[in-house]
């Protein structure tokens, strides 16, 4: 296990999550956005990006963009929609919901598919859906639901969509970094994700990952002068790695720090089978404690777990989130609005090790029971 005295405590979260010391070190430096070495370390991370996905470079590109992950979602919905575009959301939890609520702010025609935060999406009434309904132009759908920690399958909804000709966003948020993804054999049009998840860097940017010929039709549709994705990229390939407004610079810095680190691990498959150990590890534990999980075994991803509380009168999450703070862990409340649940996230600067004692400061947090 590795042990930071200055760390109070572990994040069990999807992110915000644990960092390493060498992704803090990073945010120590002051960088210039003119600074030509510093436009080259953005320049390097886009590849860098690309790669890991097997994106292939003569057709994708990746555009970084300023604030939380919720901004580069609404960036590229905001500027991929045409005026007489229409958008078919795939949801199963609160990121789903929240893709609609933006595509609905921003005035767009959508149409949400809801299943049930413990299901994943019914593929046949998404096919039905396409070939019923012919001006639908956009499919939308989360990989992650960390509602519950729902795993969407991603190949099998982008299959479809491929096959009716329609446009696909994957919300990649809580999976890429973690979770192997292959963007150019599924031919998704824009991928999304975020800094602070499975690459494990620090809050403070996005990125969507788009097919180029598709980007290049987004002039002028953006719904919003900040949030406008083919203007950032447009700057960012003439500037060579030059944002269009002030870049958050050290978090950048350690983001690239992030992904050297990745790249030292093994890629994407050696974290996934780390993070594939954390969550069976906490798994099997919170059952053998008496906690039931909420999504069944073959639905449930590797970044983050909802457990149902304990059935007992005693039991009050707030004194049992501050019992396990006290012993050095951070979980998360839960999201279903029908029932009271909580999150153990697996993802992070976190080993085998630090989930061991997690299932033991659990039982040492269990004060009902005594």
């Amino acid at each position: 296990m590795k042990t930071v005295p200055s760390r109070p405590y572990l994040l069990l979260t999807p992110g915000p999550l644990t960092t390493s010391d060498g992704v803090k070190e990073a945010m120590l430096k002051d960088w210039c956005t003119w600074d030509e070495d510093y436009n080259q370390l953005v320049q390097d991370l886009r590849c860098r990006l690309l790669s890991l996905l097997n994106g292939d470079m003569s057709r994708y590109t990746t555009v970084l963009m300023q604030g939380s992950g919720t901004f580069v979602v609404e960036s590229v919905v905001g500027s991929m929609m045409p005026e007489n575009g229409k958008l078919l959301v795939l949801a199963n939890g609160a990121y789903g919901d929240r893709i609609a609520t933006i595509a609905r702010t921003l005035r767009i025609e959508t149409i949400v598919q809801r299943a049930h935060d413990v299901e994943i999406p019914d593929l046949t009434l998404f096919e039905q859906a396409l070939s019923r309904d012919r001006s639908i132009t956009h499919v939308a759908a989360v990989h992650v639901e960390t509602t519950t920690g729902i795993l969407n399958p991603v190949a099998a909804i982008a299959k479809i969509a491929k096959r009716h000709n329609k446009l696909l966003l994957i919300d990649s948020m809580s999976g890429l970094g973690g979770i192997d993804m292959d963007i150019s054999g599924m031919d998704i049009d824009y991928v999304v994700s975020s800094a602070n998840k499975c690459i494990q860097g620090v809050p403070g940017f996005g990125f969507a990952i788009v097919k180029k010929d598709e980007l290049a039709k987004c002039e002028g549709r953006a719904r919003s002068h900040s949030l406008d994705l083919y203007d950032q990229w447009i700057q960012m390939e003439k500037g060579k790695g030059k944002w269009r407004f002030t870049s958050p610079t050290h978090v950048v810095r350690a983001f690239y720090q992030a992904l050297l680190e990745l790249e030292k691990e093994g890629g994407i498959p050696a974290r996934e089978t780390r993070y594939r150990n954390n969550c069976r590890i906490v798994r099997e534990g919170m059952e053998r404690l008496g906690f039931k999980p909420v999504i069944p075994e073959q639905y449930q991803s590797i970044i983050i777990t909802s457990f149902y509380p304990p059935q007992h009168p005693a039991y009050h999450f707030p004194r049992f989130y501050q019992e396990l703070k006290k012993r050095g862990f951070v979980i998360y409340p839960g999201k279903l609005t029908e029932a009271e649940t909580f999150r153990i996230g697996h993802i992070g600067d976190i080993y085998e090790d630090d989930m061991h004692q997690f299932i033991r400061a659990v039982e040492e947090s269990m004060y009902w029971t005594n």
